[in-house]
């Protein structure tokens, strides 16, 4: 049975050729927060640009928590939209795109709000430092692009710095992040004198003039002090398209010069195809060069029909070919609820419509749970502004209010069964025990379910010895902003403990069990026997699943209604290891045979005859504890090179790669999470606070024995004191 194709009517066409879906990412303070205000004050939807750190206190417009302006970063995903009317060179006419904006933040420890971006994105515009170039953050962001399939086009920003150096930059993308990439402009003055550039697409200089650069002034007359560079920086264009696009390549062959509108062509297939990234250039706190970038989104980025959505029927097996969404405002509707937020208004949900039309007071099904849901309201987004809409296409980014659900669920109208597959989230690496100051207050578990909700990485948990809450995130940057939001939204204050790993265990070998449990006392009594192995088990590849339960019982020797309570018993034993109290992962436990009492069986004696079965299987499965292992960038000028690299050591990191360039280096090193506390002190420390670092989760590995003794010890302690033997 073959999917039913929804063909593109030419009105559908008309509306999608002019509409366009892209986020903004990069590197910590590269300038995407200015970036985006800059575009937004050009197209006319703000009155007036304000600074990310700005004297005026008012703070850029995509960021809209007070947070956010205080420290200066960004922290959620904003999503906006503005119409720009873009300059066609060849024709002369002005045409009006539509173009939904997602700001994402570039901490590492706020992933998951550019995962969830670039999941509902079309096209993706990298922004870079034309001074730092590619760091450790770009190359997280490239990998997210490329698992989700995202075209791109590249800024090099801040080009009015000194020793800005966009030659070096284009370099270092082909490099380090492989991709085919070339100018398609040449800037006119260097540093401070930074002014204009040349379009080498169109052969044409750029200049930006009047109040706050509105003007844009475009000359025919390339200036003379560029000409032999841009000649030769547009040949160079013209090469690199020729390997990566056939009909530029057969033209370059015959010695010919393709035309101006044969290059643009060629650009913007090969950048949707995923072949190639143009570059542009500009300064956008100078508020120069910021126009063209725009005209380069609307011609070069693809528009929703030309980027392919697949979607899952859930009436097929997981392993059918997945479906291919249309784009048509006829078809049924399917969309995605990327991310979450908690407004004045209840809860607001943010939606990517991929087929079909959304109405307001129109019905919709969620297709996780599938309860029925009345759209109450429809609103466009402007950072945390709205403004009411009827109805919204395919295609397009809204918000709708009062509908209850979590983050990465798919909305159809009933008709279709499809499911949008849902983004990748890491696991948390660290957490922290917290709890209000003073009596608790409803307030304190409203604040941590609303940010659970929000946030897939964030994680709550009651630990059940100490009766601690514990938080659990991917940064300590990340937990950090949490307590001081519950501060400020929620008015609670709290008190934070120390730091804590996620540590796990696992079995390195496998063991046998035969265990019978037997409780007898005045009337039923508890008789369940369990027989079979645990083995070690190595990650699924596709969905990272490292721990299950298998039943080969052959015969009637277990009931089959006790089996679910095996594996339940099974599921229960793993979450507390007996070496360290963690959870315990890799393991694998194959039911084979039992027995069972016609009247002392019951679903609680096989639960309780697992885990004891378990546990004893366990000690003799030779286990051993996991840490998680950090992959640390470290970012320092060269004269600090033997420090940085003494003190990685010290804490028993392995170095990876390390770069010189310039006057900087970087060391790439795997270190234990367990020893990074405190290091961005140290670092400041023994660098004269030049040196910056950043680190990502990579896997866990097993401890060194001596760690594991201290560990099993200190867990011993806080056990009472029947357990201990």
């Amino acid at each position: 049975m073959s999917a039913p194709q929804h063909t593109l009517t030419s009105s559908d066409l008309e509306r999608l050729r002019f509409q366009r879906n892209i986020g903004v990412s990069a590197h910590i303070d590269s300038g995407k927060t200015t970036l985006t205000e800059r575009i937004l004050f050009y197209t006319g939807r703000i009155r007036d640009i304000h600074e990310v750190r700005g004297r005026d206190s008012v703070g850029a417009k995509m960021d809209s928590m007070d947070l956010e302006r205080e420290k200066g970063i960004t922290i959620q995903s904003a999503a906006t939209f503005c119409d720009w009317e873009a300059l066609d060179p060849t024709s002369g006419k002005k045409d009006k795109y539509a173009i939904n904006i997602i700001d994402t933040p570039g901490h590492v420890d706020f992933t998951i709000e550019v995962e969830r971006a670039l999941r509902v994105l079309d096209g993706a515009v990298l922004v870079l430092c034309a001074v730092a170039g590619v760091q450790s953050q770009t190359t997280t962001v490239d990998r997210q692009m490329r698992r989700y399939g995202v075209p791109r086009v590249s800024f090099v920003n801040k080009m009015d710095r000194p020793g800005a150096n966009p030659w070096r930059i284009i370099n270092q993308l082909r490099t380090k992040l492989r991709i085919p990439a070339a100018a398609v402009q040449v800037p006119i003055g260097v540093e401070d004198e930074f002014k204009g550039v040349v379009d080498l697409v169109h052969w044409r200089a750029i200049y930006n003039e009047g109040h706050k650069g509105m003007d844009i002034i475009t000359s025919q007359e390339i200036p003379p002090s560029v000409l032999e560079l841009a000649t030769t920086k547009r040949n160079e264009l013209i090469e690199q398209l020729a390997e990566v696009d056939e009909e530029i390549g057969e033209i370059f062959l015959n010695d010919e010069v393709p035309s101006n509108a044969q290059i643009a062509a060629a650009i913007r297939r090969s950048t949707i195809n995923l072949k190639f990234s143009p570059v542009f250039m500009g300064s956008a706190i100078k508020n120069t060069a910021v126009q063209p970038l725009l005209d380069g989104i609307c011609s070069y980025l693809p528009n929703p029909s030309e980027s392919e959505v697949l979607a899952h029927d859930t009436n097929l097996p997981t392993s059918a070919p997945q479906v291919a969404l249309t784009p048509a405002a006829g078809a049924p509707m399917v969309g995605l609820a990327f991310k979450l937020e908690e407004g004045r208004f209840g809860q607001l949900t943010y939606m990517r419509v991929y087929q079909g039309t959304l109405k307001r007071a129109g019905t919709i099904y969620n297709a996780r749970t599938g309860k029925k849901v009345k759209v109450p309201r429809l609103v466009r987004m402007h950072s945390n502004e709205m403004e009411d809409i009827d109805s919204i296409g395919p295609g397009e980014i809204c918000a709708m209010f009062g509908v209850e659900c979590s983050s990465g669920d798919t909305f159809t109208d009933g008709s279709t069964s499809y499911s949008m597959t849902s983004m990748f989230v890491p696991e948390p690496v660290i957490s922290l025990a917290i709890k209000p100051k003073g009596i608790e207050t409803p307030n304190f578990s409203r604040a941590l379910n609303r940010f659970q909700k929000e946030d897939p990485t964030f994680r709550v948990h009651l630990d059940h010895d100490s009766k601690e809450t514990i938080i659990s995130g991917m940064g300590e940057l990340h937990l950090e902003i949490y307590v001081e939001r519950m501060r400020r939204e929620y008015n609670v204050d709290c008190t934070t403990g120390k730091p804590r790993v996620a540590f796990r265990e696992t079995i390195t070998q496998r063991a046998d069990f035969n265990y019978t449990h037997k409780k007898q006392t005045g009337g039923a009594g508890q008789f369940a026997k369990v027989v079979g192995h645990i083995e070690p088990m190595e990650p699924d590849p596709e969905t990272g699943k490292d721990v299950e339960f298998e039943n080969v019982v052959m015969g009637a020797t277990i009931p089959t209604n006790f089996i679910p309570a095996v594996e339940k018993g099974f599921y229960e034993a793993l979450e507390k290891g007996s070496l360290s109290g963690n959870a315990i992962s890799g393991c694998r436990l194959v039911l084979k045979e039992g027995g069972f009492h016609a009247v002392d069986s019951s679903e609680l004696a096989f639960r309780l005859a697992t885990i004891g079965a378990f546990r004893e299987a366990y000690k003799t499965a030779r286990p051993v504890i996991l840490e998680p292992i950090m992959t640390v960038e470290v970012v320092a000028p060269v004269e600090f090179q033997s420090q940085v690299i003494g003190s990685l050591n010290t804490r028993r990191g392995t170095i990876v790669d390390s770069e010189v360039r310039d006057d900087e280096f970087t060391a790439i090193a795997e270190v234990a999470l367990n020893d990074m506390f405190g290091y961005s002190n140290a670092l400041r420390g023994s660098t004269q606070g030049k040196g910056e670092f950043s680190m990502e989760y990579k896997q866990h590995m097993p401890v060194l024995p001596n760690l594991q003794k201290d560990l099993e010890d200190a867990y011993r302690k806080t056990l009472p004191t029947s357990n201990k033997k």
